[in-house]
């Protein structure tokens, strides 16, 4: 073969290859590359985070709009065996194994049990112990067994000791909820 043959055939092949190539690099390359003065800097947010609490949704997505507060709910389900609503509330604590229910701080200071409609969602297992919490689903007057109360009492991690002296069912409210919202 002659040079300028081999020349024609390299070129024909090779050619249009080193172009992809290039061309490729060179797009990578301007994605990558540093942003110019004022584009793409972020604002410190720190301040923002303490002027706008965080909020977090869980199962349904609801507002607090037209959320009631604890002393009304105490006031709507006096005399009734269950109420379906939405209540503003402050955590207590939740499940430490799935965050498969929580605890809210009643207005008399007792707790309510909070679980989710059909095991269908699950809140973080730490860090909501003073949150404020908007639940939305039914509450119901229930009696809670023995059993139940040690299975919960374990989950919370409560030591031995303490879930041995659960003796005697519990008669109190507990929530279902179909979304929660927790805000800091």
């Amino acid at each position: 073969m002659t040079a300028l043959r081999i020349f024609a055939v390299y070129s024909n092949t090779m050619t249009p290859r080193i172009l992809l190539c290039a061309s490729v690099a060179a797009l990578f390359a301007s994605c990558s590359s540093p942003a110019t003065e004022g584009q793409g800097e972020t604002k410190d947010t720190a301040a923002t985070s303490q002027a706008a609490p965080a909020v977090q949704y869980y199962g349904d997505t609801s507002t607090s709009d037209g959320a009631m507060a604890m002393a009304d709910f105490a006031t709507a389900v006096a005399g009734k065996d269950s109420l379906d609503g939405k209540v503003d509330c402050e955590i207590i604590t939740s499940c430490q194994k799935k965050g498969c229910w929580m605890t809210v701080q009643m207005s008399n200071g007792e707790p309510m049990r909070v679980g989710f409609r059909d095991y269908s969602f699950f809140v973080p297992t730490t860090g909501l112990e003073g949150k404020k919490a908007v639940i939305q689903g039914r509450a119901m007057r229930e009696i809670t067994d023995v059993a139940m109360l040690k299975h919960y009492a374990e989950d919370e991690g409560k030591p031995a000791e303490e879930i041995a002296k659960i003796t005697e069912p519990d008669t109190s409210w507990s929530f279902v909820a179909d979304g929660v919202i927790i805000r800091d």
